[in-house]
């Protein structure tokens, strides 16, 4: 399979968390971002960038983003107009999620801008990970590991 049918194969799966999956590829084709609904196919953790950096101990772009993949093994938008990573994760009820004070898990009635495929930065609303294969996602563990990071590092006063 080559790169660009993979990439296919990976937003079609994106997509079909919308009930008219040609929706979301004519959003990304007419605008760069499709609105698609959680809870579906995927949640999505809201991390703000100052959890991110405390947990990775730098906010030096390049080092966060390669850490991010290195460590969530999964998909990561980037919202830079709002600070906010977005890990994409399986799907779990949000009650459940321990850390919702400084990380909320979004899901079910809730929606989420996906950029396009090549939208991939520095500027705007961008892939700070991309998907490496359909349905990949975060380990909720994983997530979960890196805002406790954060915590402790804040708890600690290190940075």
């Amino acid at each position: 399979m080559t790169q660009q049918q993979t990439d296919n194969a990976i937003f079609d799966w994106l997509a079909r968390a919308q009930q008219e999956p040609g929706q979301a590829h004519r959003e990304w084709a007419e605008r760069g971002v499709a609105l698609l609904p959680l809870g579906r196919r995927f949640n999505s953790v809201c991390l703000p960038a100052r959890i991110v950096y405390a947990g990775v101990g730098t906010d030096d772009l390049t080092i966060v983003t390669r850490t991010l993949a290195e460590l969530l093994t999964g998909p990561v938008i980037y919202n830079r107009p709002t600070h906010q990573y977005h890990a994409l994760v399986e799907t779990y009820p949000p009650a459940r999620w321990a850390y919702a004070d400084a990380a909320p898990m979004l899901g079910g009635r809730q929606f989420l801008s996906v950029p396009a495929s090549d939208l991939t930065g520095p500027i705007g609303l961008h892939w700070a990970v991309l998907p490496h294969l359909p349905g990949d996602l975060c380990a909720i563990q994983s997530v979960a590991a890196l805002v406790h990071i954060a915590h402790g590092t804040h708890a600690g006063g290190h940075r």
